[in-house]
């Protein structure tokens, strides 16, 4: 099993980026699965070498993932792991705690997109999930999102990417918890709207067309489980609900804050700015003129881009924080391939430059 010293010296081997580094993506057939795929066949610093998947075993990649029919490379059994420098798992909650032994005799760096390492305790795991395997790999396990755990990611051998609701919710919130504009006796309620893809290809009877077309649906009004992440990551007890809505990709987190003391337009700005004016995956939207004036899901898809803004109403002496991101790029794919690259020492932005499409169809 790797102690975090293989990981380290395969960051230090890349040399600034010059090396190429084997992956393998257990769990490829699935949404979040293709798009790791689609970003490592672009990526300047990865070659794939694996995707596993015991419903398609034999199959070629592009079987499930049509836009991949260019890569040379069909799907093996999840069971017979080749070695590799970096394994991603795609994959349910829990498989990744039952098999993360395996998972780490074949790569140096585990890089875990399940809710299986998301959380530090076992405690947390007992109230939010069904326990956990393997609790003493909790503390180890480094969450992947840069924007809030950069200095922690590298070297990191067991990376755990963040749910795409807690992301959105986290990037959305972050400039006013770093700023004590929101505190833990601030009352936060958020609102997030998810697309259909957020309940993976399995899919199921909510998730028929007939179903699915048109609907604005409150799946989650209360204890989501990724209020957990919040809570950890934030230091915030919120108030949270997720509604299904009818688009394809695409998490928007729509945060009402009722701060305890004034805050001035100049006040948000001088914080948004603050906490991303250098932050490479970012975007500040904030009330400017044209037609996308607020973050809008439809304008990141596809991208690992997440968009965050904000609106003063002085009236009810409220904060509207909000937030946009692809929840297979930045809620998930996009996230871990960015935390990878910190880990490796790679370029931070590598395989993640696309910007996006304009004009657009639903998300």
């Amino acid at each position: 099993m790797s102690d975090g010293t293989d990981a380290a010296d395969t960051a230090a081997r890349t040399d600034g980026g010059a090396e190429t580094l084997t992956a393998s993506v257990v769990g490829g057939s699935g949404f979040t699965g293709g798009e790791l795929l689609r970003l490592l066949d672009g990526h300047p610093n990865f070659e794939v070498v694996q995707a596993t998947s015991r419903s398609y075993t034999n199959k070629t990649v592009g079987h499930s993932h049509p836009n991949l029919r260019g890569m040379d490379l069909r799907f093996s059994e999840p069971t017979d792991l080749e070695s590799v420098d970096v394994l991603f798992a795609a994959t349910p909650h829990g498989v990744s705690m039952d098999r993360i032994d395996d998972f780490r005799d074949a790569a140096d760096t585990v890089v875990d997109l399940s809710a299986d390492f998301r959380l530090s305790t076992e405690e947390q795991y007992e109230e939010w999930y069904d326990g956990h395997g393997r609790p003493e790999l909790l503390a180890e396990a480094e969450y992947a999102l840069p924007e809030i755990n950069r200095e922690n990611l590298s070297g990191a051998s067991l990376i755990a990417s963040g749910g795409c609701n807690a992301t959105a919710t986290i990037l959305g919130l972050k400039p006013l918890v770093e700023t004590g504009v929101v505190d833990d006796d601030t009352q936060v309620v958020v609102d997030v709207k998810v697309g259909s893809s957020e309940g993976g290809a399995g899919g199921g009877q909510a998730s028929n067309h007939a179903e699915r077309s048109g609907i604005v649906r409150p799946y989650a009004p209360t204890s989501h489980r990724h209020e957990a992440e919040i809570e950890e990551y934030l230091g915030l007890d919120v108030s949270f609900t997720v509604h299904a809505v009818d688009m394809i990709r695409g998490a928007s987190a729509t945060c009402h804050v009722f701060p305890n003391d004034p805050v001035s337009k100049g006040d948000l700005w001088g914080a948004y700015r603050g906490d991303y004016e250098d932050e490479p995956f970012v975007r500040l939207v904030a009330g400017g003129g044209g037609v996308y004036r607020y973050p809008e899901p439809k304008a990141v898809a596809g991208t690992n881009h997440a968009e965050v803004g904000f609106e003063l109403d002085p009236g009810n002496k409220r904060v509207v924080a909000f937030s946009a991101i692809d929840n297979m790029m930045k809620g998930s794919a996009g996230q871990a391939v960015h935390a990878a690259n910190v880990a490796l020492g790679l370029e931070e932005t590598a395989g993640l430059e696309f910007q996006g499409l304009h004009p657009v169809g639903a998300p």
